[in-house]
């Protein structure tokens, strides 16, 4: 079995991000690590965050940090990367893409505790990094450039030091002096020799400067001075010139301000009212701003909070230090302050964000300053705060982030035309469930009301030059409307159109006419009023049109074709007649190219199933050039004009190339190649769209690109992104005929009529697989189920160390009453914006040993929840399943019953143990709506896994495997089995065989006997696996995920399966044993890969209708992806040796060796990598070749494959 690997959704996580100028000159842009991609982002003038580039680069992206020359324009970016080298990364603007300047090999890879690559600084001028690893080793390299201006740099300089931890590194800004980095470290060499305890207990951090000596080249410790034990980040503080220089240390509960020589300044970092007094409060993340005259910090506690730190100094003395709280908002990665005056979030889990600053935080907030530092005999005195909502900061946009997804089910739950994906994703109060559709999101701008059903929409100009459109112009089976576009859409009478008749075609003629096409004949009405009418010969009529802005072809009804040009005078004249062998099922001519006074090519479609180009130069008199048989009727033509572009935009090179597409009666978009020369067609591709023959429309998109709109069944989007041609289907319902709107209100729109209405919308973030509906849920979200025969979702939610909603409630409204007694009430204006969002805020801290937890019905259509029981007395709900118990003569009418496996008082630390645990049967009532609790039964330790099997239920209880019958009072034990070796997690069921997994011992094959009423183990792994996800294939196979990221799947050998079947007595399996306790069989891995990502649910299913099945996957990070079998040797030949060359002629962008990265704990198996296969069109033209011609093929059929195969998946 051979696999094709994909990433549908890239990952949304964040794990770090930096801000830097990398295009050069004002503007500034996000780098963004999302684990193994590379993103750079930017806000437009909206304030909507787009993303300019995103990259796979194949390995771990761990750190990031921009620099700059001095003197340059533009920022540099170094990665750290568990590639065992340091990575120097320049944007190229022209190419759209990141260009490998510098790469260091200095270790091994992987990340590993002594290799460098955890933690990276630069000097503020640029002179000097730092790169470091967790323990021991620092190299320093110094930059600088050569006489092209081209970045140079060094060998790396040693500054290791054995049994040290380091925990945070930063660049010391000292002006032009010899570049000083500053870190934290903790010398372990006593306690490792202590066996005692006693020197671990009473070891001590170091805050420790280093400086690089540039005249000499070597880097020495200069400093060296204790400091608190609970300091874990540095923060470079502004020097020479700008402010004191130094560093802010931030420490639990405190931040201090160190420099060398200079006394320690330190201030308490305000906390909650109502936090526990056993928590302390830690940074998470910062960022400085910087203008001329002064600076500050924005630093982000764990609980959401971010203060505003300021110094007060005079040369290089700081006075004070003063912490002020600013806002409240969800917990961040990364902040990164924009001079355009934008602050860009990203979350920790959940969407991140992009926040306009409104204020600096000059008001009056509580602040804490070094001067009023009290000690008491407890320690320093806490200065208290209640967070309230945002008044510095304002929500502008945010982008979607899936991060983690905890569970996940495809299902066709709205019988849309595609399956649906259903998500469960964030974090305690950021939780949701998401629906996510394949396709683009659309955002509806106006719907109206039509006086009856329309079959055509027309938006036209009045000028060439206009930037706007002037009429749009709506046909009827029996009339016309003509409506003008201004401030409001309105019908006009005075347009000179013909009203009385349906309307063919309308557009914009020469520079400044226009021209109606209706049944008996063109319109044409000059720009001064005057109309020329022409008509038709007899009685025939017009049955299709194809015009551009200086041509037009009609049709007549029999088949001839009649050709029209306008001439200098602007005058519409007949220039040439041609009979077609019958009618004309549609037309279609090329726009004019730029500098030309006529188009060449005329495509005419015949119900003959052809379509045939046609030369409209003067001297061929319209003879044909070439031929195209198809496979049904074409309905709908459009040549599409691609410019040629060097890069540009869409990052690919390509010369100026005409697409031909026809939309066919059998709903199939079939596209193909126009010789710019010859008229000759090739490298044909067709995609079955839906079930109606799609018409296609011409329609720009963002910053005024060309694109194609086609309505089959549903609309999709035909558009190049980033070098590839995409087509999309649009979240949206049938539309009839569409045409691009540009208006002051809309500039890049689309109206389109369904039955009798109009419709205006927008297409919003092309590039996008898929687009979401989220709805908020109280909890994190563990699991979810089906109910049965009703389309509502079970989910169970839990959290630990938060209050229950009741609790969090009547806390609120103490709060609330005693600010009211404290102001008298007096905050009338901002009252409104005290009351804090629980999205925002965050859930209130308790005991880490309080748990909460409810189970929700949930109605995805109207997405509203139908029954919420919240679990009491510190229980958690952690498994789920349906189940229908055999019928029982007293539970006839029972039907399928919920099961949920919960503990009481689970703890983690220490060591795990639980107070109880049960598993509760709850049954459906109000028609699937609510639950009703039947009973519960105590068990031995946490039900992680619960599953139906031939009637009864089967629960995997820590390393128990039970099955359990319906009693009356509680479940009944019917069987189990002790023979496993850690914590049964997944259970899955088919026929008589039971495939489970263990946490830490991948998966166990069984089989329950029901004569003897025994369940025997028959084979398992023999690889120790720490499993996170887990899925049935079929019959012998089983599909798993490790904590590691690996995806791999486990087959028992097909002899060895028949055997076990065909055993009629039994006994074989009873009797036999393995070695060392195992199973008496092995199952063998017959597929490997590392996705490099936690992955956390696994599913079988197809997303397109007619599609085969692939696997779908979702990570902790937040990305989706697929693995689709091949289905010939041929493919799989073609895409291996395509992957092979790749690597050679592509290797990764950060470094790390592709078939390394890939096989990283195993070695790949089986699996070819989709996601480099696809960086095939972003090479430069001459290396596309060169593969091409080693593969016995052209670059256009590689392309070719490439989004067939895609195309099978999505």
């Amino acid at each position: 079995m051979y696999l094709y690997s994909l990433t549908l959704q890239a990952a949304t996580g964040v794990v770090c991000a930096s801000i830097g100028s990398f295009i050069g000159g004002k503007s500034q842009e996000i780098a963004v690590a999302r684990g193994k991609s590379l993103a750079l982002l930017r806000p437009d003038e909206s304030g909507k965050i787009l993303t300019l580039h995103s990259v796979e680069i194949f390995g771990a992206i761990r750190s990031l940090v921009p620099f700059r020359l001095t003197g340059s324009q533009k920022d540099y970016l170094a990665v750290g990367s568990d590639s065992g080298r340091i990575v120097i990364l320049e944007y190229n603007k022209e190419r759209n893409c990141f260009d490998q300047v510098h790469q260091e090999t200095f270790g091994k890879s992987g990340c590993r505790r002594i290799v460098p690559g955890q933690f990276l600084a630069v000097d503020p001028k640029g002179r000097a990094l730092m790169v470091g690893a967790v323990e021991k080793q620092k190299l320093v390299y110094v930059l600088n450039r050569d006489t092209a201006a081209r970045l140079t740099i060094s060998s790396p300089l040693e500054a290791h030091k054995s049994h040290t931890i380091t925990y945070s590194i930063v660049g010391v800004d000292c002006g032009f002096d010899n570049p000083i980095f500053a870190a934290i470290e903790l010398d372990y060499s006593e306690a490792d020799r202590d066996s005692s305890g006693q020197a671990a207990a009473e070891a001590q951090k170091h805050l420790t400067f280093y400086e690089l000596d540039l005249g000499l080249n070597h880097v020495s410790r200069k400093w060296s001075e204790p400091i608190d034990n609970g300091a874990y980040l540095i923060v470079s503080v502004p020097g020479g010139g700008d402010g004191p220089s130094g560093v802010l240390v931030c420490v639990e509960n405190f931040i201090i301000y160190r420099n060398q020589g200079h006394p320690e300044v330190r201030a308490v970092i305000p906390r909650r009212d109502d936090l526990p007094a056993e928590r302390g409060v830690l940074i998470v993340s910062a960022a400085t701003h910087r203008q001329k005259s002064m600076f500050f910090f924005l630093l982000q506690t764990e609980y959401g909070d971010v203060f505003k730190v300021t110094l007060d100094h005079e040369g290089d003395r700081v006075s004070e230090l003063k912490i002020k709280y600013f806002d409240t908002m969800p917990v961040t990665s990364a902040l990164c302050v924009l001079k355009a005056g934008y602050l860009f979030a990203a979350s920790e889990f959940g969407n991140h964000a992009l926040y306009q600053f409104r204020a600096i935080g000059d008001g009056d907030d509580v602040e804490s300053s070094s001067l009023n530092l009290m000690e008491t005999e407890e320690g320093f005195q806490p200065v208290f705060f209640q967070p309230r909502g945002l008044r510095n900061l304002a929500l502008i946009d945010q982008s979607e982030s899936l991060m983690p997804i905890m569970d996940m089910k495809v299902m066709n739950l709205f019988e849309e035309e595609t399956p649906q994906i259903f998500t469960l994703c964030g974090r305690g109060a950021r939780s949701s469930l998401r629906i996510l559709r394949p396709g683009l999101a659309i955002n509806e701008m106006a719907v109206s009301q039509l006086p009856g059903v329309a079959n055509a929409v027309w938006t036209v100009k009045k000028n060439v030059n206009d930037e706007f459109d002037a009429y749009m112009v709506v046909s009827f089976p029996n009339a016309t409307l003509v409506l003008s576009i201004g401030e409001t859409v309105e019908e006009v009478s005075d347009s000179k159109f013909l009203d009385t008749t349906p309307s063919l075609a309308v557009s914009l003629l020469g520079e400044d006419s226009l021209m109606q096409v209706h049944p008996n004949g063109i319109r044409h009405i000059r720009e001064d009023g005057r109309v020329n009418e022409w008509r038709t010969p007899g009685k025939k009529t017009i049955v299709k049109v194809g015009s551009n802005r200086l041509q037009v072809v009609i049709a007549l009804s029999g088949g001839e074709l009649i050709y029209f040009e306008m001439d200098m005078m602007g005058q519409l004249i007949e220039a040439d007649k041609h009979e077609m062998p019958g009618d004309v099922a549609c037309l279609a001519i090329a726009p004019v190219p730029e500098g030309r006074q006529r188009s060449r090519f005329l495509a005419v479609g015949s119900y003959d199933n052809t379509i045939r180009i046609l030369s409209l130069d003067p001297d061929d008199g319209m003879q044909i050039l070439s031929v195209q048989s198809v496979s049904s009727p074409p309905e709908s033509l459009l040549f599409l004009q691609v410019q040629a572009s060097i890069g540009g935009e869409d990052g690919a090179d390509h010369p100026a190339s005409l697409f031909l597409n026809a939309g066919l009666q059998n709903g199939v978009l079939f596209r193909t190649v126009v010789d710019m020369v010859t008229g000759q067609l090739s490298d044909t591709r067709s995609r079955f769209l839906g079930l109606r023959a799609p018409k296609l429309f011409s329609c720009t998109v963002r910053g005024g690109k060309e694109s194609m709109l086609c309505l089959s069944s549903r609309p999709w989007l035909g558009y190049i992104h980033q070098g590839h041609f995409l087509l999309t289907p649009l979240s949206y319902e049938t539309l009839e005929y569409a045409a691009s709107f540009s208006s002051d209100q809309c500039a890049e729109g689309v109206v389109a009529v369904a039955k009798d209405q109009l419709r205006v919308f927008t297409i919003e973030r092309l590039g996008e697989t898929f687009n979401e509906t989220a709805i908020p849920l109280r909890y994190t979200p563990r699991k979810f189920v089906l109910v049965p025969k009703r389309k509502y979702i079970a989910i169970v939610e839990s959290d630990q160390g938060a209050f229950t909603a009741e609790e969090r409630e009547n806390a609120r409204k103490q709060c609330m009453s005693a600010m009211g007694e404290n102001n008298g009430m007096d905050n009338g204006d901002n009252g409104d914006d005290d009351v804090m969002s629980d999205e925002q805020y965050g859930y209130p801290k308790a005991e880490s040993e309080k748990w909460v937890s409810c189970i929700r019905i949930l109605d995805p259509r109207s997405k509203s929840t139908t029954c919420l029981l919240e679990l009491q007395e510190n229980e958690a709900a952690f498994s789920i399943c349906t189940v229908n118990f055999h019928d029982k003569e007293n539970q006839g009418n029972q039907g399928a019953l919920l099961a949920v496996g919960t503990a009481k008082g689970l703890k983690f630390w220490p060591k795990r143990e639980v107070e109880s645990a049960f598993i509760h049967i709850y049954k459906f009532v109000d028609e699937g709506k609510s639950l009703e609790l039947v009973h519960k039964t105590q068990v031995d330790d946490v039900p992680l896994a619960l599953c139906q099997f031939q009637g009864r239920l089967l629960a995997g209880i820590g390393n128990v495997l039970r099955l359990y019958d319906l009693g009356k009072r509680k479940l009944l034990r019917k069987c189990e089995n002790k023979l496993f070796p850690k914590t049964i997690v997944s259970v899955h069921t088919y026929r008589d065989r039971i495939y489970v997994g263990d946490i830490q011992e991948s998966f166990h094959y069984c089989k329950y006997r029901r004569e003897e009423n025994q369940l025997y183990i028959f084979a398992d792994d023999s690889v120790p696996r720490w499993l996170t996800a887990a899925h049935h294939i079929d019959f012998d196979t089983m599909a798993g995920a490790d904590k590691f990221g690996n995806l791999y799947f486990a087959r028992l050998p097909q002899d060895l399966s028949e055997e076990i079947e065909e055993d009629p007595t039994g006994g074989k399996i009873k009797w036999e044993s393995g070695k060392l306790n195992g199973a008496p069989n092995k199952v063998e891995e017959i597929v490997q890969f590392h996705v490099g990502d936690v992955v956390t649910c696994l599913q079988k299913a197809s997303l397109i209708p007619g599609g085969g099945e692939c696997i779908i996957f979702g990570t902790v990070m937040g990305s989706l992806g697929a693995l689709l079998a091949f289905t010939s040797r041929e493919d799989v030949d073609f895409f291996s040796h395509l992957e092979m060359h790749m690597r050679q002629e592509h290797p990764p962008l950060c470094g790390r060796d592709h078939m390394a990265f890939r096989s990283a704990y195993f070695p790949v198996k089986d699996v070819i990598d989709g996601d480099l296969c696809e960086q095939f069109p972003t090479l430069p033209l001459d290396m596309q070749r060169k593969i091409a011609d080693e593969l016995d093929r052209s670059p256009a059929e590689i392309l070719k494959k490439l989004e067939d195969i895609r195309n099978k998946i999505i």
